[in-house]
């Protein structure tokens, strides 16, 4: 090969990996610098833990949009008979309220029965049987509040600890933390689903960024419909041998780069394009259900290559299965302001079959004691009405749901007043929700921080504590 076709070859592979997120698209040669360059970073910085962890990964199901706690987990029969009676002001004077502010405000009775689950007799709704059937494998809690009553800043605040752009995501953290247990897949997945019945929720890729940590540890988002990750195939009229000749000359670049000047993302540069590599023989054996047995597809619901929640759920399995750390499901409309009862039943349709699934699958596979499976959203919705079937945002009390990870199934934990409104009973901030998710995988969220403006900057913010009665 000649000089300047190996110049076009490096200066075009460069453009081509810049373009691509994260450099997925690229190939790598699977060298043996790279193979030292994963053990070297695959180690979390908790190393060793604060304390023994009882969970290993997190899958967190993230409704977004709000799902209304009073047609999930919390019946309130008190509410159900004040419908459509004006709402006592006692509950809503002075407090902050979104698009009902100023309004009329009107109580809006539960739309479903609940019924009682398992030996542990939990309340659920009865629009979903499924997540009924591992009641006694579920802690419901009642009493999660948070501080942003719209959709963007809340869900910065889920999933960041902080509404400040820039911060780190949690899965990031808990990758900075505990590292990767996985050289063939990013330490942390995203993926995306949305159904019918609800308005779809904007999810910007700040949700799972690194923040102020090194780019390694930002999640990778795969594609739920068609190639699960762009440019994993090889580009057109590019041979193994010019791959090779290509590759191996930008990582020797990025080598002599590094030994010059020091920076940390030279390395995580090449890690990725590692990463990319043995991607392309790990991706496709990750998304390729055929081996699933009928009556797996069947128990998920799951139609692979379609995109919905339940194909992600089987796959999150998947990833978890191939030591992936953070998998995060976002099901992206569940904001219910009118029309309630018509499109709800679409999201109960489309999460409590494969929702159940996935602890029943983790379970007979002897995973979900060491899988911390979240279920919740940005925030709950109001037990006033909006449009006089709907449900307006509503941060002062809602409903989360875990399982699995060394969290005590089969309990109730916390309660709103009455009428749903807000939380009175065990409150559970964000933060303290961080803090427990860290606790579980044996880290002290008080002593993993970054220093960061000139501050000790962490995912609890300046608060939080761990929940202990809900552990096991």
């Amino acid at each position: 090969m000649n000089l300047k076709v190996s110049n076009l070859l490096i200066n075009s592979r460069r453009t081509f990996l810049s373009q691509s997120f994260a450099g997925l698209g690229a190939l790598a040669l699977n060298t043996a610098f790279g193979r030292d360059l994963f053990a070297q970073q695959s180690k979390g910085v908790i190393n060793p833990l604060h304390h023994i962890a009882k969970a290993k990964r997190v899958i967190f199901l993230y409704q977004a949009g709000g799902p209304s706690h009073l047609e999930t987990f919390d019946y309130k029969p008190t509410l159900a008979q004040m419908h459509a009676k004006p709402m006592p002001e006692s509950f809503t004077k002075g407090q902050q309220i979104a698009q009902l502010q100023g309004q009329k405000l009107s109580c809006f009775g539960p739309q479903y029965a609940f019924k009682r689950a398992g030996k542990s007799g939990q309340e659920i709704c009865e629009m979903f049987p499924h997540i009924g059937s591992v009641a006694d494998d579920l802690c419901i809690v009642r009493s999660m509040w948070g501080e942003q009553i719209n959709h963007d800043p809340a869900h910065q605040l889920m999933n960041t600890g902080s509404i400040v752009a820039g911060r780190p995501s949690m899965g990031s953290w808990t990758l900075y933390g505990l590292g990767a247990e996985t050289e063939n897949l990013p330490g942390y997945v995203v993926l995306m689903s949305a159904g019918k019945g609800g308005q779809m929720q904007p999810i910007a890729a700040r949700q799972w960024s690194a923040g102020f940590l090194p780019s390694k540890f930002q999640g990778v988002k795969l594609n739920s419909i068609g190639d699960p990750v762009l440019y994993i195939k090889n580009p057109n009229g590019l041979n193994a041998k010019l791959q090779n000749n290509s590759i191996t000359a930008i990582n020797q670049l990025n080598q002599l780069e590094y030994k010059a000047v020091k920076d940390p993302e030279i390395l995580t540069r090449i890690s990725q394009y590692e990463m990319a590599y043995r991607m392309q023989t790990s991706v496709p054996d990750l998304t390729d259900m055929s081996k699933e047995p009928a009556h797996v597809l069947e128990m998920y619901g799951a139609k692979p290559g379609d995109g919905s929640f339940a194909s992600n759920c089987l796959l999150a399995r998947r990833l978890a299965e191939r030591g992936v750390r953070f998998i995060q499901l976002y099901h992206r409309d569940w904001d219910h302001h009118s029309g309630l009862k018509r499109n709800f039943e679409f999201k109960a349709q489309e999460t409590d079959r494969p929702t159940a699934a996935l602890i029943k699958d983790l379970k007979q596979r002897g995973m979900l004691d060491d899988t911390l499976v979240i279920w919740g959203g940005e925030f709950g919705r109001t037990p006033m009405s909006q449009s006089g079937d709907g449900r307006d945002h509503h941060i002062k009390g809602f409903s989360y749901v875990l399982a699995g990870g060394g969290i005590k199934g089969g309990i109730t934990y916390g309660a709103t007043d009455d009428l749903g409104y807000a939380a009175v009973e065990n409150p559970v901030s964000v933060h303290d929700l961080h803090a427990t998710m860290l606790h579980l995988l044996g880290i002290n969220h008080l002593r993993m921080t970054v220093k960061f403006q000139g501050l000790n900057a962490r995912l609890t913010n300046v608060s939080g504590e761990v929940v202990n009665k809900i552990l096991a």
